[in-house]
Protein backbone atom coordinates (compact mmCIF):
# COMPACT_ATOMS: atom_id res chain seq x y z
CA UNK A 1 0.00 0.00 0.00
CA UNK A 2 2.81 2.40 1.08
CA UNK A 3 4.88 1.98 -1.90
CA UNK A 4 1.49 2.34 -4.36
CA UNK A 5 0.90 6.00 -2.61
CA UNK A 6 4.48 6.92 -3.56
CA UNK A 7 4.20 5.99 -6.88
CA UNK A 8 0.57 7.58 -7.02
CA UNK A 9 2.42 10.82 -5.29
CA UNK A 10 5.36 10.57 -7.87
CA UNK A 11 3.01 10.31 -11.25
CA UNK A 12 1.23 13.71 -9.45
CA UNK A 13 3.89 15.64 -8.74
CA UNK A 14 5.20 14.67 -12.53
CA UNK A 15 1.72 15.63 -13.96
CA UNK A 16 1.78 19.15 -11.81
CA UNK A 17 5.40 19.84 -12.81
CA UNK A 18 4.88 19.79 -16.47
CA UNK A 19 3.73 23.55 -16.94
CA UNK A 20 3.19 23.35 -20.51
CA UNK A 21 0.10 20.66 -19.35
CA UNK A 22 -3.12 23.42 -19.70
CA UNK A 23 -1.57 24.57 -23.05
CA UNK A 24 -1.59 21.00 -24.40
CA UNK A 25 -5.14 21.03 -23.22
CA UNK A 26 -6.02 23.76 -25.23
CA UNK A 27 -4.40 22.58 -28.59
CA UNK A 28 -6.29 19.26 -27.59
CA UNK A 29 -9.47 20.84 -27.28
CA UNK A 30 -9.22 22.95 -30.42
CA UNK A 31 -8.12 19.63 -32.46
CA UNK A 32 -11.80 18.06 -31.19
CA UNK A 33 -13.58 21.18 -32.06
CA UNK A 34 -12.00 21.54 -35.39
CA UNK A 35 -12.99 17.58 -36.21
CA UNK A 36 -16.73 18.33 -35.76
CA UNK A 37 -16.87 21.96 -37.20
CA UNK A 38 -14.87 20.77 -40.66
CA UNK A 39 -15.32 17.69 -42.24
CA UNK A 40 -11.78 19.09 -44.09
CA UNK A 41 -9.55 19.36 -40.79
CA UNK A 42 -8.82 15.60 -40.62
CA UNK A 43 -7.83 15.87 -44.47
CA UNK A 44 -3.72 14.42 -44.24
CA UNK A 45 -2.94 17.44 -46.64
CA UNK A 46 -4.50 20.06 -44.03
CA UNK A 47 -2.82 18.37 -41.47
CA UNK A 48 0.42 18.23 -43.05
CA UNK A 49 0.16 21.81 -44.03
CA UNK A 50 -0.26 22.65 -40.65
CA UNK A 51 2.64 20.96 -39.17
CA UNK A 52 4.79 22.96 -42.63
CA UNK A 53 3.49 26.43 -41.65
CA UNK A 54 4.37 25.38 -38.08
CA UNK A 55 8.03 24.52 -38.68
CA UNK A 56 8.87 27.67 -40.01
CA UNK A 57 7.75 29.26 -36.85
CA UNK A 58 9.35 26.90 -34.27
CA UNK A 59 12.75 27.49 -35.74
CA UNK A 60 12.52 31.10 -35.39
CA UNK A 61 10.37 30.41 -32.20
CA UNK A 62 13.44 28.24 -30.24
CA UNK A 63 15.99 31.55 -30.85
CA UNK A 64 13.14 33.95 -29.43
CA UNK A 65 12.35 31.61 -26.52
CA UNK A 66 16.41 31.72 -25.64
CA UNK A 67 15.97 35.59 -26.11
CA UNK A 68 12.66 36.28 -24.02
CA UNK A 69 14.30 33.94 -21.55
CA UNK A 70 17.13 36.16 -21.08
CA UNK A 71 15.13 39.40 -21.00
CA UNK A 72 15.38 40.17 -24.59
CA UNK A 73 13.48 40.26 -27.78
CA UNK A 74 13.67 40.76 -31.33
CA UNK A 75 11.53 42.38 -34.11
CA UNK A 76 13.86 41.65 -36.77
CA UNK A 77 13.20 38.10 -37.27
CA UNK A 78 10.57 38.14 -39.52
CA UNK A 79 13.29 39.93 -42.13
CA UNK A 80 16.09 38.33 -41.54
CA UNK A 81 13.74 34.84 -42.27
CA UNK A 82 13.66 36.40 -45.70
CA UNK A 83 16.88 38.05 -45.34
CA UNK A 84 18.00 34.32 -45.25
CA UNK A 85 16.70 33.01 -47.98
CA UNK A 86 17.44 35.95 -50.57
CA UNK A 87 20.71 35.87 -50.02
CA UNK A 88 20.98 31.99 -50.43
CA UNK A 89 19.01 32.70 -53.55
CA UNK A 90 21.32 35.27 -54.70
CA UNK A 91 24.38 33.13 -54.20
CA UNK A 92 22.97 30.28 -56.43
CA UNK A 93 21.87 33.05 -59.12
CA UNK A 94 25.69 33.49 -59.19
CA UNK A 95 27.00 30.02 -59.65
CA UNK A 96 27.77 29.19 -56.13
CA UNK A 97 27.30 25.84 -54.94
CA UNK A 98 24.36 24.87 -52.94
CA UNK A 99 26.36 24.32 -49.55
CA UNK A 100 27.92 27.65 -49.93
CA UNK A 101 24.62 29.46 -50.63
CA UNK A 102 23.30 27.92 -46.96
CA UNK A 103 26.41 28.82 -45.70
CA UNK A 104 26.13 32.44 -46.85
CA UNK A 105 22.44 32.56 -45.82
CA UNK A 106 22.93 31.11 -42.40
CA UNK A 107 26.17 34.17 -42.00
CA UNK A 108 23.91 36.47 -42.94
CA UNK A 109 21.23 35.87 -40.40
CA UNK A 110 23.90 35.49 -37.49
CA UNK A 111 25.53 39.06 -39.06
CA UNK A 112 22.09 40.51 -38.27
CA UNK A 113 21.79 38.68 -35.08
CA UNK A 114 25.88 39.95 -34.29
CA UNK A 115 24.99 44.06 -35.10
CA UNK A 116 21.56 43.98 -32.78
CA UNK A 117 23.64 42.06 -30.00
CA UNK A 118 26.21 45.01 -30.71
CA UNK A 119 24.15 48.34 -30.24
CA UNK A 120 21.94 46.20 -27.73
CA UNK A 121 24.84 45.17 -25.02
CA UNK A 122 27.72 47.30 -25.89
CA UNK A 123 25.99 51.12 -27.36
CA UNK A 124 23.09 50.58 -24.64
CA UNK A 125 20.72 51.28 -27.28
CA UNK A 126 16.68 49.91 -26.40
CA UNK A 127 16.01 46.28 -27.97
CA UNK A 128 12.81 47.63 -28.64
CA UNK A 129 14.37 50.33 -31.46
CA UNK A 130 17.56 48.54 -32.30
CA UNK A 131 15.20 45.48 -33.41
CA UNK A 132 12.48 47.77 -34.77
CA UNK A 133 15.19 49.87 -36.68
CA UNK A 134 16.76 46.35 -38.22
CA UNK A 135 13.46 45.16 -39.36
CA UNK A 136 12.85 47.96 -41.64
CA UNK A 137 17.08 48.19 -42.87
CA UNK A 138 17.11 44.53 -43.50
CA UNK A 139 13.56 44.68 -45.55
CA UNK A 140 15.00 47.48 -47.59
CA UNK A 141 18.15 45.84 -48.11
CA UNK A 142 15.81 42.76 -49.44
CA UNK A 143 13.92 45.05 -51.69
CA UNK A 144 16.85 46.50 -53.05
CA UNK A 145 18.42 43.15 -54.08
CA UNK A 146 15.64 41.59 -55.67
CA UNK A 147 13.95 44.95 -57.02
CA UNK A 148 10.75 43.63 -54.49
CA UNK A 149 10.63 40.66 -57.55
CA UNK A 150 12.33 37.56 -55.01
CA UNK A 151 14.60 35.08 -56.43
CA UNK A 152 12.39 32.38 -58.62
CA UNK A 153 13.77 29.58 -59.99
CA UNK A 154 16.12 27.84 -57.54
CA UNK A 155 17.88 24.49 -58.74
CA UNK A 156 16.36 21.98 -58.07
CA UNK A 157 19.33 20.42 -55.60
CA UNK A 158 18.66 23.49 -53.64
CA UNK A 159 14.67 23.14 -53.59
CA UNK A 160 15.06 19.49 -53.18
CA UNK A 161 16.40 19.95 -49.36
CA UNK A 162 12.70 21.22 -48.05
CA UNK A 163 10.60 19.49 -50.34
CA UNK A 164 12.19 16.27 -50.01
CA UNK A 165 9.30 13.50 -48.18
CA UNK A 166 9.62 11.01 -45.60
CA UNK A 167 6.74 9.55 -45.11
CA UNK A 168 4.85 11.55 -47.06
CA UNK A 169 5.32 14.86 -44.63
CA UNK A 170 8.42 17.12 -46.23
CA UNK A 171 11.88 17.92 -44.35
CA UNK A 172 11.16 21.06 -42.20
CA UNK A 173 8.77 19.43 -40.23
CA UNK A 174 11.79 16.85 -38.90
CA UNK A 175 13.81 19.98 -39.01
CA UNK A 176 11.83 20.89 -36.57
CA UNK A 177 11.32 18.19 -34.44
CA UNK A 178 15.18 17.59 -34.41
CA UNK A 179 15.98 21.05 -33.29
CA UNK A 180 13.19 21.04 -30.74
CA UNK A 181 14.30 17.90 -29.29
CA UNK A 182 18.08 19.36 -28.89
CA UNK A 183 17.07 22.46 -27.59
CA UNK A 184 14.50 20.81 -25.19
CA UNK A 185 17.50 19.03 -23.82
CA UNK A 186 20.02 22.06 -23.52
CA UNK A 187 17.71 24.42 -21.86
CA UNK A 188 16.74 21.93 -19.48
CA UNK A 189 19.96 19.90 -18.71
CA UNK A 190 23.01 22.75 -19.53
CA UNK A 191 24.18 24.46 -16.90
CA UNK A 192 25.28 26.91 -19.66
CA UNK A 193 22.06 27.66 -20.71
CA UNK A 194 20.74 27.72 -17.12
CA UNK A 195 22.94 31.27 -17.21
CA UNK A 196 20.52 32.41 -19.46
CA UNK A 197 17.55 31.91 -16.83
CA UNK A 198 19.35 33.65 -14.36
CA UNK A 199 20.10 36.46 -16.61
CA UNK A 200 16.60 37.04 -17.30
CA UNK A 201 15.52 36.56 -13.42
CA UNK A 202 17.95 39.09 -12.39
CA UNK A 203 20.42 40.55 -14.86
CA UNK A 204 22.52 42.53 -11.97
CA UNK A 205 22.70 39.83 -9.52
CA UNK A 206 23.77 37.11 -12.70
CA UNK A 207 26.76 40.29 -13.40
CA UNK A 208 27.78 39.62 -9.75
CA UNK A 209 28.10 36.04 -9.61
CA UNK A 210 30.56 35.90 -12.41
CA UNK A 211 28.36 35.24 -15.15
CA UNK A 212 29.33 37.45 -18.54
CA UNK A 213 26.06 39.20 -19.02
CA UNK A 214 27.06 41.04 -22.08
CA UNK A 215 28.67 38.37 -23.64
CA UNK A 216 25.48 35.94 -23.39
CA UNK A 217 22.82 38.34 -24.31
CA UNK A 218 25.30 38.92 -27.65
CA UNK A 219 25.18 35.40 -27.90
CA UNK A 220 21.10 35.21 -27.72
CA UNK A 221 20.91 37.90 -30.62
CA UNK A 222 23.17 35.72 -33.12
CA UNK A 223 21.65 32.21 -32.59
CA UNK A 224 18.28 33.89 -32.78
CA UNK A 225 19.22 35.40 -36.15
CA UNK A 226 21.27 32.34 -37.42
CA UNK A 227 17.68 30.23 -36.52
CA UNK A 228 15.61 32.84 -38.39
CA UNK A 229 17.75 32.51 -41.63
CA UNK A 230 17.69 28.91 -41.67
CA UNK A 231 14.36 29.02 -41.14
CA UNK A 232 14.25 31.31 -44.55
CA UNK A 233 16.33 28.89 -46.26
CA UNK A 234 13.97 25.80 -45.68
CA UNK A 235 11.10 28.09 -47.04
CA UNK A 236 12.76 29.13 -49.93
CA UNK A 237 13.95 25.73 -50.61
CA UNK A 238 10.63 24.33 -50.10
CA UNK A 239 8.78 27.19 -52.19
CA UNK A 240 11.18 27.03 -54.83
CA UNK A 241 11.95 30.64 -54.71
CA UNK A 242 13.24 33.47 -52.50
CA UNK A 243 10.22 35.45 -51.81
CA UNK A 244 10.92 39.34 -51.25
CA UNK A 245 7.77 39.23 -48.19
CA UNK A 246 8.91 36.34 -46.94
CA UNK A 247 8.93 36.16 -43.47
CA UNK A 248 6.45 39.48 -42.85
CA UNK A 249 4.51 39.12 -39.48
CA UNK A 250 7.04 36.30 -38.32
CA UNK A 251 8.18 38.65 -35.39
CA UNK A 252 4.51 39.51 -34.18
CA UNK A 253 3.46 35.41 -34.52
CA UNK A 254 6.74 33.89 -32.22
CA UNK A 255 6.55 36.56 -30.03
CA UNK A 256 2.84 36.02 -29.26
CA UNK A 257 3.59 31.58 -29.33
CA UNK A 258 6.45 32.25 -26.89
CA UNK A 259 4.36 34.16 -24.44
CA UNK A 260 1.19 32.08 -24.38
CA UNK A 261 3.61 28.94 -24.17
CA UNK A 262 4.86 30.15 -20.96
CA UNK A 263 7.83 32.77 -21.83
CA UNK A 264 7.92 36.53 -19.71
CA UNK A 265 8.48 39.68 -21.41
CA UNK A 266 9.64 40.51 -17.99
CA UNK A 267 12.77 37.41 -18.42
CA UNK A 268 13.62 34.20 -16.77
CA UNK A 269 11.12 31.79 -17.89
CA UNK A 270 9.95 29.89 -20.79
CA UNK A 271 10.34 26.68 -22.42
CA UNK A 272 11.03 25.60 -25.67
CA UNK A 273 8.18 22.58 -25.40
CA UNK A 274 5.72 25.55 -24.63
CA UNK A 275 6.73 28.01 -27.35
CA UNK A 276 6.18 24.48 -30.09
CA UNK A 277 2.82 24.26 -28.58
CA UNK A 278 2.02 28.33 -28.49
CA UNK A 279 3.17 28.16 -32.56
CA UNK A 280 0.56 24.97 -32.67
CA UNK A 281 -2.01 27.06 -30.77
CA UNK A 282 -1.40 29.19 -33.38
CA UNK A 283 -1.17 27.70 -36.54
CA UNK A 284 -4.57 25.65 -35.23
CA UNK A 285 -6.46 29.08 -34.73
CA UNK A 286 -5.47 30.11 -38.49
CA UNK A 287 -6.20 26.82 -39.69
CA UNK A 288 -9.55 27.06 -37.79
CA UNK A 289 -10.16 30.50 -39.67
CA UNK A 290 -9.10 29.32 -43.26
CA UNK A 291 -11.56 26.15 -42.96
CA UNK A 292 -14.70 28.12 -41.53
CA UNK A 293 -13.78 31.02 -44.50
CA UNK A 294 -13.21 33.51 -42.01
CA UNK A 295 -12.46 37.17 -43.35
CA UNK A 296 -8.89 37.90 -43.38
CA UNK A 297 -9.05 40.76 -42.31
CA UNK A 298 -11.22 39.28 -39.11
CA UNK A 299 -8.17 36.84 -38.73
CA UNK A 300 -5.67 39.93 -37.83
CA UNK A 301 -7.95 41.20 -35.64
CA UNK A 302 -8.34 37.93 -33.74
CA UNK A 303 -4.35 37.62 -34.00
CA UNK A 304 -3.93 41.05 -32.31
CA UNK A 305 -6.18 40.11 -29.37
CA UNK A 306 -4.26 36.75 -28.92
CA UNK A 307 -1.14 38.52 -28.69
CA UNK A 308 -2.92 41.35 -25.97
CA UNK A 309 -4.15 38.44 -24.05
CA UNK A 310 -0.86 36.94 -23.87
CA UNK A 311 0.71 39.63 -22.79
CA UNK A 312 -2.18 40.23 -19.97
CA UNK A 313 -1.47 36.65 -19.43
CA UNK A 314 1.90 37.32 -18.68
CA UNK A 315 1.39 40.23 -17.08
CA UNK A 316 -1.21 38.41 -14.28
CA UNK A 317 1.19 35.58 -13.88
CA UNK A 318 4.02 37.59 -13.11
CA UNK A 319 2.22 40.02 -10.72
CA UNK A 320 0.10 36.44 -8.89
CA UNK A 321 4.37 35.07 -8.21
CA UNK A 322 5.45 38.56 -6.63
CA UNK A 323 2.48 37.61 -4.26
Amino acid sequence: MEKNRLIKNSLRDKISGFRELPLLGVNIVIVIALIFLSPHFLNPQNLIAVLMGASFDTIVAIGMTLLLISGGFDLSVGSVVGFGGVMAGKMLVLGQSVGVAIAVGLLSGAFIGFLNGYIITKIKVNPLITTLAMMQIVRGIIYIITKALGIPLLPDNFSIIAQKQFYGIQSPVFVMIVFVLLAEIFFRKSIFFKQFYFIGGNEESARLSGIKVDWLKWLTYIISGTLAALAGILMASRMGGAQSAAGTGVELRVITACVIGGCSLAGGAGTVLGSLLGVLLMALVRNAFNLLGVSVYWQQTAMGSILLMAVLMDVLRRRRMEL
